[in-house]
């Protein structure tokens, strides 16, 4: 196996750090977001505290083309340092938000720092061919372990510091993903000098069956998982026996991960991707059915997230990796901000769709609807290539 120089290790790192620091920053609110809302001015509206957590989703859509675009010509590092100062300037807005409607115009905000694709592909530039899916299997992963700790901490920061606090504590841990870019990733080569051809035209990028496939995947990945925080929690809330939220988080992402590795280990080492793949889509089908059909009570709904989470990491952290794999080189950060459009849009329909569900056909209906979309997205992927058999051209 090839290895790593000092450079590429610098960059794999490094990038990962930033994608974990604002990573944490999106997930670590989602357990308490929709409780804190549902006590501000217009929170009486399930569709409008949806509308809070997924407008973050909307304006990252908007904005990851044209920024991915941007760093293409413009440079990597200077797309970066833009991004993540709009979103500190998002964070502090909603950290001093007293409506609802203003700590959407401050999710909004963070929202339109959308430097993901520019992050991803700054990362393909400094890594060889050879090492670049270990790379992003790097960043994947570092994605992964943020989403569980985050979803951990998330009430238990919320009893020390509330929302509001978070917010801030975003901001601040934004200025060291800053700092971690200028000091510690490596510059890439200046754009005059790389000797690329001009970029792919996106025409090309968006007809690409394979592209398209995982720009489904992870668009439903994070619309369901938004939608699921809708309701889940206050689902939990209103269990009898006075469950502990954060105590009950981490029993569920400890065990979760029980499920994720070995699905890890037949993926990247046996090379089996596509099986899993589906296989990981099942499992969420599985879990959104038994969350909406069944009253298990607190164990039951603890077995249920385990599996859903199971596949959540597993697909969180491989994703990436697989469209790195796909894309032309010449032209990554368009093809990966088309990938992290995806992604936020279906976070913005996901938390919409999910309040609106909630509102009228209660948290079951969420989860039932959440299974249908799992279902549509499982029969989109049968045909998909196997990730495995795909090199970058």
């Amino acid at each position: 196996m090839t290895s790593f120089t000092q450079s590429e290790r610098r960059a794999s790192i490094g990038l990962a750090g930033v994608f974990s620091l604002r990573m944490f920053g999106l997930f670590v609110i989602l357990p308490v977001v929709a409780l804190y809302a549902d006590t501000l001015p217009g929170g009486e509206s399930a569709t409008l505290i949806g509308l809070a957590i997924g407008i973050y989703g909307l304006t990252q859509a908007i904005f990851q083309i044209p920024l991915g675009r941007l760093s293409d010509f413009w440079g990597r590092k200077r797309t970066i340092y833009l991004g993540l100062c709009i979103f500190i300037m998002g964070s502090l807005v909603a950290a001093c938000a007293d409506s609802l409607l203003m700590l959407c115009i401050g999710r909004g905000i963070q929202g339109a720092g959308a430097v993901s694709s520019a992050a991803i592909a700054l990362n393909a530039d400094l890594t060889r061919d050879e090492v670049r899916t270990k790379s992003m299997a790097i960043i994947g992963i570092t994605i992964g372990f943020t989403f569980l700790l985050s979803i951990v901490l998330g009430p238990v920061l919320d009893g020390f510091v509330g929302l509001s606090g978070i917010f801030l504590i975003t901001a601040l841990l934004t200025c060291v993903s800053i700092a971690v870019v200028y000091f510690y990733v490596p510059d890439p080569e200046p754009i005059g000098k790389r000797g690329e051809d001009s970029p792919v035209k996106l025409q090309v990028i968006l007809s690409n069956r394979d592209l398209l496939r995982l720009d489904l995947g992870i668009f439903s990945l994070h619309g369901i998982l938004m939608a699921m925080f809708v309701s889940l929690p206050f689902i939990l809330a209103g269990l009898e026996g006075g469950l502990i939220t954060w105590q009950f988080y981490l029993a569920v992402m400890v065990s979760s991960i029980f499920i994720m590795l070995p699905l890890m280990m037949l993926s990247e080492k046996f090379g089996h991707r596509k099986a899993v793949f589906l296989f990981s889509i099942m499992m969420i089908i599985l879990a959104e059915l038994l969350l909406g059909v069944f009253d298990f009570g607190q164990v039951g709904l603890g077995l249920a997230l385990v599996i859903f989470f199971g596949a959540f990491n597993l697909l969180e952290a491989s994703l990436p990796s697989w469209v790195s794999r796909v894309a032309d080189p010449k032209s990554k950060g368009t093809a990966l901000g088309v990938y992290s459009t995806s992604q936020y849009l279906g976070t913005f329909i996901g938390g919409v769709a999910g309040g609106w569900t909630y509102q009228h056909f209660s948290g079951q209906g969420v989860f039932i609807f959440s299974a249908v979309w799992a279902l549509v997205w499982l029969l989109a992927s049968v045909k998909m290539s196997d990730p495995v058999n795909q090199v970058s051209q």
